[in-house]
Formats: C-alpha cells, structure tokens, sequence
C-alpha cells in the first residue's frame, strides 16, 4: 500500500509534463461514453468502417490500442469506470450493480464516484445521456415511467436529457425511427433499420445537441466543467440514418476472420447471442450450434458500421463546437467504447464473454497541448481511466482504488512491457491479458476450464493451447489469482 502511495504520489507531481492548458487553470472535461463500441474505426486500422472524426482526434492525441474493459457487460462496466474498482462480488458483474450499492447510499467521505470527485474539487458536473447504467440517469425499469430519483445521487450538478418522441429515455434507448421500440412492439422487430430521418431522427442527435448547447453556458462558467456524454450507438438495434448506411458497399464488407468456435474450448465459454435473437423479425437466428450466413453476417455489419458512421459524425460535431468556443486550449476528450462486441467472431453475436472480441474497446484521450503522434501499445484497464483524469486534474486521491494511473505513458508514450496486465470477469472466469497471452480461468465443472491464447501467434484467439504449454500456464496462474478479489472464493 505504501509503495502505491508513493508511485501516485509520484504521478501526480509529474503532470505538468502534460500540458493541460491555461496555467494555474484546472482542464475541463468532456468524457464521451459509447455503447458497445469495438476498434472498428479507421485509426484502429479498420480499412472499411468510415470514421473521419475519430480518426482525427486520435491523430491529435492518446489511441490507445490495447485498453480492455473489465467486465463486458455495459452497466457493470462502467460501474468499473466511474469507481475505479474491479468487481468483488458476483452481484458487481450485473448491469444493475450501480443502483444496488450507490442509488441508495447516503453521502460518505469516499466519493461515490470519480465525477463526485471532481464535484467536490471545484467542477460543475453534467451529464446528458448514458453514463452509468441507466439511459438518462434516473432510475426506472425499462417498460416503466421514469421517476425522480438519480442513479448517481451525488455525482452531477446537472442531469439532463431529451428523450424527444419516445418520451423516455429506455425507449430512447431501444427507439425507431417512427417513435415505437423494442418494448412498445413486443420485440416484433428487426435489430437494425435504416431510417430515413435526419441525425434527430435518433435519439444520440437529440443529446449531440443538448451538449452543443451545454457547452455554449459553460463556456460563460468560471468554474472549469466536466461535461459527460452518453451516446446509445452502435448498440442494438442498429438503427442510424440512411445517408450513413450509404457509406458503405456492402458487399466490401467483409465477414470475419475468426467465424469459428475456437478449438479445445467447451461452449460454455461462449454463448447463443441472446440479445441479437431477443430482436424477433431478425432474418436469422445465429446460434453456436448455427453460424449466421455469409449475407446475414455482412447484413448485421453493414448496420454496425452505419451506426459508428453516425455516432462519428455526431463526436465531431461536439469536438467541432469546443473548437468553435475557443475551450479547446483547456480541455480534455476522452472517448470511450464501454466494451467490445462479436461480430459473428467465433460464432458469436454480442458482448458476455472474456474473449479478446468482448474485452478489447475504444479508448482515445485528447489532452490540450499534447504532441502524441504515436499509439500507444500498453495495456491499460478501464479502472486506471479515474486515477488518470484525477492526476491530469491535479485532484488528489485519498481514498485505495484498484486503478494505477497511465500518466506516465501520456508523458513518455512508454511501449508496453511484460509487466502490463489487465484482468477481466464474467461468466465465472477471470482473464488475464499480458502482452503476449491471454490467460483465462472458469469456476466450473466442464472442462476445460483453463484457456491460453498466445496474441503473437493466435491473434484471433482461435486454438486454446493451455493443455500444450503448462509451464507459461503455471507461471501465469500467480498474476491471474492476483485478480481474484474475493469473487471466485
């Protein structure tokens, strides 16, 4: 604990090598969350997906190409994020986990998050949009009116949506074009629709332009801000306007490179993509035991890629609006993806697996000032995303969290080593990603329940080779039980 103190202690003092802005001024903020975005974008080395925006901003400053989540489910995910804690208990790997051990907890000296952090350091807190959990941060169950009472109760000066003609923010979040959604329609409907709206047309433009606006006051605030926003794309359905469908031929799109199930591997580590299957009028029904056509596969992707191709567009509107105001000289972008996906990768269709697929998403960080150029290949888990901002704040962390800050790599773009790790849970297992392997070890019956994929030669995670190489699954087991916080005791 000592030692941990000390090395933040460190980091903290070493932030003035990155240049937050305006001197004596604390940088603001504007965190961009979204849903189930990947690294399919073109800085990802993507040749297909149409990303302009993102592109550049991770020209601009920080990608960072080997940040995994650590749970790939979207509310415990970013239970990880807001807290900085890895999961300790089974009930953590829930996307209602947040509202079970924050919503109804009164206010203590450890902040209940890290924007109650910043509230408490001086920043005026916003968000629009799905930040933790809940689609608009109140606290209602999906087919139910929305009440008064905030997922994060003491995080955020300002709490604010339009859920336009859906009315509610979970309808929102499930929402078509013509203002019904997957509740009011009984699932009778397709996981995808080309609409042919303007970018309003969807909800995610609803809040672009609530943020746009945001930005327009706090630009007038004397206090610096931290402005939190929440877009719905590319989750299910994949519903964009036509014009970012039109961006693609699909049949350039090409299927992936890992459609099998890997081998020597129980299916039990996989699963059925329920949550594609849960769209009824889907033309297919993917299964482990029935991969999705070549057409259909090409089909889904096509829609995923729309939905980047807008969620894109509408970033760079928010990037272009900071410009605009002249706030980009003191303020950080951090765009974050709150997990990955399988697009029809080993036979899946979804996220809930601790597979690279799953794990691997979208971290991209704009400080002011910055003169990155190159990506940076260390691995770095959601959790050290909080004592980052904090020590680019230059907010102090008095409270033990499980995330170490990764300013160092802003300072000195440091290549990774073989001491990166980062742990990842659900479906009672716990994965260990190194540098060169992925470790992976289910509390189960079926067998196996022990999985190694060497990343540099089985990139695609396709052969478990645990049972041929005992000797790096032996020297690994000790850092992966490191990982297990009491979850699998």
């Amino acid at each position: 604990m000592l030692i941990k103190t000390l090395l933040r202690l460190f980091i903290i003092s070493t932030t003035t090598l990155v240049s937050c802005g305006k001197q004596n001024e604390k940088p603001n903020i504007v965190f961009i969350a979204v849903d189930d975005l990947r690294t399919d974008l073109g800085c990802y080395n993507n040749p297909v997906v149409q990303s302009p925006n993102l592109d550049k901003l991770a020209a601009t400053g920080f990608l960072f190409k080997n940040h995994f989540v650590n749970v790939p489910t979207c509310g415990a995910s970013r239970h990880c994020l807001l807290t900085g804690m890895r999961p300790t208990t089974k009930a953590h790997l829930g996307n209602d986990i947040t509202q079970h051990v924050l919503s109804n907890q009164p206010e203590t000296d450890i902040p209940e998050t890290f924007i109650h952090q910043l509230k408490r350091n001086g920043y005026h807190t916003v968000g629009i949009g799905k930040i933790s959990h809940s689609a608009d941060g109140l606290l209602y169950g999906y087919t139910e009116q929305p009440s008064n009472k905030r997922e994060l109760p003491y995080s955020w000066d300002e709490l604010i949506f339009n859920p336009g003609k859906w009315r509610t923010g979970w309808n929102a979040f499930f929402g078509y074009a013509n203002g019904e959604n997957r509740q009011s329609l009984n699932r009778q409907v397709k996981p995808y629709e080309k609409g042919k709206v303007s970018d309003t047309g969807y909800v995610d433009g609803l809040t672009t332009q609530l943020a746009i606006d945001k930005l327009k006051e706090l630009k007038k605030n004397t206090k610096p801000f931290f402005l939190s926003v929440g877009l719905f794309k590319p989750h299910l359905p994949f519903t964009a306007p036509e014009k970012y469908w039109d961006l693609y031929n699909r049949d350039a799109i090409p299927i992936t490179d890992n459609p099998a199930i890997p081998q020597n591997v129980n299916p039990q580590s996989l699963h059925n993509s329920h949550e594609l299957n849960g769209y009824k009028l889907g033309e297919e029904k993917p299964a482990l035991n029935q991969p999705a056509s070549d057409g259909y596969t090409k089909q889904l992707k096509h829609a995923y890629y729309a939905c980047i191709s807008y969620t894109d567009h509408l970033i760079g509107s928010i990037i272009d609006e900071i410009k605009a105001l002249g706030l980009d000289d003191n303020t950080i972008i951090v765009v974050w993806g709150d997990h990955g996906w399988h697009l029809g990768d080993q036979q899946v269709w979804g996220k809930h697996t601790i597979f690279e697929n799953a794990l691997k998403s979208t971290l991209i960080i704009k400080v002011p000032n910055s003169k990155q150029t190159k990506p940076i290949t260390s691995i770095v888990e959601t959790v050290d995303i909080y004592p980052t901002l904090m020590a680019l704040c230059n907010v102090d962390t008095k409270h033990p969290i499980d995330g170490e800050s990764f300013i160092n790599l802003l300072n000195n773009n440091n290549s990774s080593s073989q001491d990166d790790v980062a742990y990842s849970y659900f479906k009672n297992g716990i994965s260990l990603r190194t540098e060169r392997y992925r470790l992976t070890k289910y509390f189960r019956k079926a067998e196996p329940t022990i999985e190694l994929y060497d990343h540099d030669t089985d990139p695609l995670e396709s052969i478990n080779i645990a049972s041929k190489h005992p000797g790096i699954v032996n020297k690994l087991m000790p850092v992966l039980e490191k990982g297990n916080t009491g979850l699998y005791k």
